[in-house]
């Protein structure tokens, strides 16, 4: 009896270790965001500033594209700006002296012309009492005499209009002109600095597209970056752990080539369940639901290549 139970306790031993779960395993791969580049305009690329696999930081110039065509279109704006405020400066300044001097002028020769035309008539309607001029004549004199009233009334408001300067309404009318044009001005020189094609994060240069020369089209993908200083893991979480995993959760994450674990933040984890892709489980496993989590790495010496199968053991 004594060995039947010596013998029974390894057996039983045996299979308690046979029905053992294993722990359960998250597991995905490194990733980066990738951040495509566009080309805004058909123009050449006159030079590319980059490498491909080139540590960048926001803001750096990628590439330039030729600026001959929307160079011109700034000149053009840049004078018609320098018209407008010509246009303006006279408005604002008033006629010139000389300009009113003549009008001051014409007046007063409107005034004599009126005078000899009054005197004029006086004579005649005197002849005409002796009977020594025709009705005609006196006609005559007094349209002359209409007339030369009329040219004082036309000239005296043209120096009125002159004395009083320009109107406020055309003031504001070229005023907004002006702004018109600096608004169109300021959308060409924003246009000029799109055609400098710049990262728009920090990060790594996957990829060139085009070469110095070539001429992509409006929407063309010219430059692919990976974002971030590090990759991030991009986990499948088996359904049982997911109650206990949120944003903000602490994971211990295995790196295939490192020694030890990686201690990653999740950053974002899916609400719906997905399938475990086909390599991340066994045969057994494959049936099972998972939730994709994002889970951001510390920062290291060098950065991760992405593609790098990760796990994290829960």
């Amino acid at each position: 009896m004594i060995k039947l139970k010596i013998l029974f306790v390894p057996a039983l031993l045996t299979v308690l270790t046979a029905c053992e779960e294993p722990p359960l395993q998250a597991v995905g791969q490194l990733e980066s965001d990738r951040i495509e580049l566009v080309a805004e305009y058909s123009e050449v690329i006159t030079s590319i500033d980059v490498n491909e696999g080139d540590s960048i930081q926001a803001g750096t110039i990628v590439l330039h594209q030729d600026t001959a065509r929307i160079d011109l279109r700034i000149e053009e704006s840049q004078a018609n700006i320098r018209r407008i405020e010509a246009v303006l400066a006279e408005q604002l300044s008033g006629p010139r002296t000389e300009t009113i001097d003549a009008a001051k002028a014409n007046l007063y020769a409107a005034q004599i012309e009126h005078d000899y035309r009054a005197n004029e008539l006086e004579r005649l309607a005197g002849l005409r009492e002796r009977n020594l001029t025709s009705v005609e004549s006196i006609d005559s004199a007094e349209n002359f005499l209409k007339a030369a009233g009329a040219r004082i009334a036309l000239v005296s408001a043209q120096l009125a209009e002159l004395q009083a300067g320009t109107r406020p309404e055309q003031i504001e009318q070229t005023n907004g002109q002006l702004a018109q044009a600096s608004a169109q001005l300021a959308s060409l020189q924003l246009n000029k600095q799109r055609l400098l094609i710049t990262s728009t994060t920090g990060g790594i240069v996957d990829s060139l597209l085009f070469e110095t020369g070539e001429r992509p089209r409006i929407g063309d993908v010219v430059a692919v970056l990976l974002s971030g200083e590090q990759p991030y893991a991009r986990l499948y979480i088996p359904e049982p752990m997911r109650v206990q995993i949120r944003r903000g959760s602490k994971l211990q994450i295995a790196v295939d080539g490192l020694p030890g674990t990686l201690t990653g933040t999740v950053r974002r984890i899916e609400s719906e369940a997905t399938f475990t892709p086909y390599f991340a489980l066994n045969e057994r496993d494959r049936t099972r639901l998972s939730y994709v989590a994002e889970v951001s790495l510390p920062t290291l010496p060098d950065r991760l290549p992405d593609g790098i199968p990760v796990q994290a053991v829960f």
